[in-house]
């Protein structure tokens, strides 16, 4: 089985519910198991600043499903959720699902990066990631905690004390 750690975001509506339920929905897909979930952190939106706060969480997945057809059920989650299959980049979101990494994989195709190319650069997704484990890089073989100690990313993260559900 494959390790796969899943970056969950929402700006929109009751955001800790739509991570609860994009939560539950990853816990049900075929030949996968969410092993941990990170602590949600508030932050600032980056891009388009002028929106809502997000709340972010990683989640840890074993999987035998391939990086392709993972994302196509991440995608079907986001769209189940009420997202649209087309949106502008950086806007608001009701729901956001990424693959961060997959194993130590390094794949890019038109439709899918691995590891997530902006990961480096997000201190929301490698600060709730650090909660679980601290993984190598596998393009730029250093630790997460080593790239978030010299990440360009001022942002404040934010720790809330409500928990996600396994």
């Amino acid at each position: 089985m494959a390790i796969a750690y899943i970056g969950l975001g929402s700006n929109l509506g009751d955001r800790f519910t739509y991570l609860q339920t994009a939560l539950h929905k990853l816990s049900r897909l075929p030949h996968t198991a969410v092993v941990a979930v990170s602590r949600v952190y508030e932050t600032p939106p980056l891009g388009v600043v002028h929106q809502p706060a997000f709340l972010n969480a990683v989640a840890k997945l074993q999987t035998t499903l391939a990086p392709a057809d993972l994302l196509e059920h991440l995608k079907a989650i986001e769209r189940q959720l009420g997202r649209p299959k087309h949106y502008a980049r950086w806007s608001a979101r009701i729901i956001d699902l990424d693959i961060l990494l997959y194993d130590d994989l390094v794949m890019q195709l038109t439709y899918l990066t691995i590891p997530h190319p902006e990961l480096t650069r997000r201190k929301f997704a490698m600060q709730p990631l650090l909660d679980l484990a601290d993984p190598i890089h596998p393009l730029l073989q250093q630790p997460i905690s080593n790239l978030l100690e010299h990440t360009e990313d001022t942002s404040n993260v934010t720790a809330l004390r409500q928990m996600l559900q396994l």
